[in-house]
């Protein structure tokens, strides 16, 4: 019996302490298949939504890393580390006394960072430097200079704070931590976030805590533990075409269209002009064909979509 190759998009739910790189490799052994990727890492520190591409969708992730993301995160006010999270070593301690961070000052820092911003990376990243990855130099012992880029935070709210006393390199540190909930444009670094509430505050400040729980229109809730043995990881897999049609506009074909388009043949189509991507699909087989452009009426392959078993029909 002739058994089709696994494809389409898996959403998985990161646990603290693993590599996204990790989870890739579970994916891999779970569907016994070597071409997954994926849309995005998170630090080892961080747990949430991760989207992976399985078999020919793989195609479709270069398509899903720009989409817009939502996070919730503890913040500690009072300790700086120089990863800018709780896996680095802490540099600054100032404290952060509760009469002098009061919530007035608190909701100013984070005010400020809300909008369009110009933010510098953390140091930790990895941001490439003349071909090498930045946390690679840092971790050496290299300086790290990073230019700032153009981000976009449509939403930094603080929803709690707890003021307690922690303990640094054997000293009692009074801190604040406040647990928010950021919605960010693609390539923010919500640690750089931490990093500059505590400049503007003068108290330093780190995360202790990272989750992701949206990316574009997909949501943690919906994603799955690849550690439970119990998980049908196969039949969580997201159909190409479902995906596309959650992510762009539509334009159906029908048989010979679509057999047209997949053999690299421009066809005409009623649709408006635009840059894509649109999703074509066969109305059939309710199959992705392709993301196309449309210029006057006429279908240009942006990204074709063969089967898993490589035929296009």
């Amino acid at each position: 019996m002739l058994v089709t190759p696994p494809d389409g998009i898996l959403l998985v739910d990161k646990p603290q302490g693993i590599s996204s790189h990790r989870v890739v490799s579970i994916a891999r052994r779970r569907l016994d298949l070597k071409k997954i990727g994926h849309a995005g890492t998170l630090d080892p520190m961080a747990t949430g939504l991760l989207i992976l591409g399985v078999g020919p969708s793989t195609r479709l992730l270069t398509h899903l890393v720009g989409l817009g993301k939502t996070y919730t995160a503890t913040i500690r006010l009072g300790v700086g580390t120089d990863s800018d999270d709780a896996d680095g070593d802490p540099v600054t301690a100032h404290g952060a006394p509760a009469d002098a961070v009061t919530d007035e000052a608190v909701e100013a820092a984070v005010a400020a960072l809300r909008g369009p911003i110009d933010q510098v990376p953390s140091t930790v990243s990895a941001i490439k430097v003349d071909g090498r990855r930045a946390y690679d130099l840092a971790r050496k012992g290299e300086a790290v200079t990073l230019k700032a880029r153009r981000v976009t935070v449509d939403r930094f709210e603080v929803r709690g704070r707890a003021d307690r006393v922690v303990s640094v390199d054997g000293a009692e540190v009074p801190v604040v931590d406040l647990d928010v909930v950021v919605s960010c444009s693609s390539g923010t670094y919500i640690r750089a976030l931490a990093r500059d509430v505590g400049a503007a505050l003068g108290t330093g400040a780190h995360l202790t805590a990272l989750r992701r729980t949206v990316v574009g229109p997909f949501a943690v809730e919906d994603a799955v533990d690849l550690e439970d043995d119990s998980v049908d990881v196969r039949g969580a897999l997201a159909r190409p075409t479902d995906v596309a049609r959650r992510l762009f506009p539509v334009v159906q074909l029908d048989g010979a269209q679509a057999k047209d388009l997949g053999d690299g043949k421009r066809i005409t189509a009623d649709h408006p002009d635009t840059d894509g991507p649109v999703a074509a699909i066969a109305t059939g087989a309710d199959r992705l064909v392709g993301l196309v452009a449309v210029r006057r009426g006429q279908l240009r392959v942006i990204t074709n979509f063969p089967t898993a078993t490589g035929a296009n029909t």
